[in-house]
């Protein structure tokens, strides 16, 4: 069981922030897809609007219902995601699972901020909450591009 330094470690002020401060959390009015996704073993929920032009993301939007890392996740995605093709979110999502499973490096530029998660590494039953976001934008992208 995690001791409370290991809590206040994992909660810490960058964290808080980042989860206070989420950008594009308005729902768009007329997106091409709307996706929700939900984490089983916690309840988060992330609710994404995208639209897409080519395969670049050009619009944006997100209802996150998650835990701080949740929120944290969620609000590093969205602090990058306009103008990302599907091909980098697939990416991002997989080194994001790297760094959280297997001990591999932060997500590359510009995702580096993903290292405030770090000590999440130690708590496995958070990793799909931390995920939600990519998981919910990578299902809208496939979903978009099979209707096209």
């Amino acid at each position: 069981m995690a001791g409370d330094d290991d809590l206040i470690r994992l909660y810490s002020q960058r964290i808080l922030a980042l989860a206070a401060d989420i950008p594009l959390t308005e729902r768009l009015a007329s997106p091409q897809i709307t996706v929700r996704k939900r984490a089983p073993l916690c309840g988060s929920t992330v609710t994404v609007d995208l639209a897409l032009e080519g395969d670049r993301i050009v619009a944006f939007g997100q209802d996150v219902k998650a835990c701080a890392l949740g929120q944290a996740s969620a609000s590093i995605l969205a602090a990058h995601v306009l103008g990302r093709s599907g091909s980098e979110i697939a990416t991002l999502r997989e080194q994001l699972k790297a760094m959280l499973k297997s001990g591999g490096p932060v997500p590359s530029a510009p995702f580096g901020d993903y290292e405030v998660l770090l000590p999440a590494r130690d708590y496995r039953n958070r990793h799909a909450s931390i995920l939600l976001a990519l998981d919910a934008t990578l299902d809208a992208i496939g979903q978009t591009s099979r209707a096209a």
